[in-house]
C-alpha cells in the first residue's frame, strides 16, 4: 500500500513537471553548418537538454549547444560537465578563465576567445596578459599563480605532455585536485572548440574575429 502511494506521488510530481513546462522557447541559437534547430521541432530528449540549460547557471544556449542538440544524451551529459568545470572549479576564476583563454587560442576558436575574453576581464585577468596570450606570446608579467597555469598549459598544447618542473609546480600551488580540474578545464573547452570550428560557429553581429592564425 504505501509503495501505491509512494508511486502515485512520484507520478504527480513529473506530472506536474511537465505541465509547468513551457510550450515554447525562443532558443535564439546560431550556427552555420549546423543550422539553428527551432523549439518547436525538438524530440523530448533535445527539450530535456534544453530545459537543463535553461534552468542552469549558463541560463542560455550561445556556444556549442545547437551543434550538440543534434545528440541530445551526449550534450546534456557534456554541458553539465562544463557547468562544474567552469562555475565549480577548485581553481580561482580569473585562473579557470585563463586557461580557457590559452585553449581558445591553441585551437583559433574565434567564438569561445571573445566569450571568455570578457569572462577573463570580468575575473580580474590583466590586458596585458590575455593580448600576449592572443598574439601567442608568453606574457612578460604574470601573477606566481597566472605563471603556474601558463607554463602547465603551455606544456600541454606545445609538446602533449607536461614536464616534472611543471606538474610540480602546479600540485605545488593548487594540489592534486586543482591539476586535475585545471586540466579539466581545458579537456572539456577543447571538445568545445572542436563543436565551434567544425560548424563555423558565427560571431555576434558586427563583431570581427581578433585572433590571427598563429600555424
Amino acid at each position: 500500500m504505501r509503495i501505491h502511494v509512494l508511486y502515485l506521488g512520484v507520478a504527480a510530481l513529473l506530472g506536474l513537471a511537465l505541465a509547468q513546462a513551457p510550450a515554447t522557447r525562443d532558443l535564439r541559437l546560431r550556427g552555420d553548418r549546423f543550422q539553428p534547430l527551432t523549439y518547436d521541432k525538438l524530440t523530448p530528449e533535445q527539450k530535456a537538454m534544453v530545459e537543463h540549460l535553461f534552468a542552469g547557471e549558463r541560463g542560455g544556449m550561445n556556444g556549442p549547444f545547437n551543434v550538440t542538440l543534434r545528440s541530445p544524451e551526449m550534450g546534456d551529459l557534456a554541458q553539465k560537465l562544463g557547468a562544474q568545470l567552469r562555475f565549480h572549479s577548485s581553481l580561482p576564476n580569473r585562473l579557470n578563465e585563463m586557461a580557457i583563454l590559452m585553449t581558445a587560442r591553441f585551437w583559433n576558436a574565434q567564438y569561445e576567445w571573445s566569450a571568455h575574453k570578457k569572462n577573463a576581464l570580468t575575473a580580474g585577468l590583466s590586458p596585458a596578459v590575455i593580448d600576449a596570450i592572443a598574439d601567442g606570446k608568453r606574457p612578460a608579467s604574470m601573477q606566481a599563480d597566472e605563471e603556474v597555469v601558463y607554463d602547465f598549459a603551455d606544456d600541454i598544447f606545445r609538446t602533449r605532455e607536461v614536464s616534472d618542473r611543471v606538474f610540480k609546480a602546479a600540485v605545488d600551488k593548487f594540489g592534486e585536485r586543482g591539476v586535475v580540474d585545471l586540466t579539466g578545464v581545458m579537456g572539456y573547452y577543447c571538445f568545445v572548440s572542436m563543436m565551434l570550428n567544425i560548424d563555423r560557429y558565427p560571431l555576434p553581429d558586427g563583431q570581427k574575429p581578433e585572433l590571427r592564425p598563429l600555424r
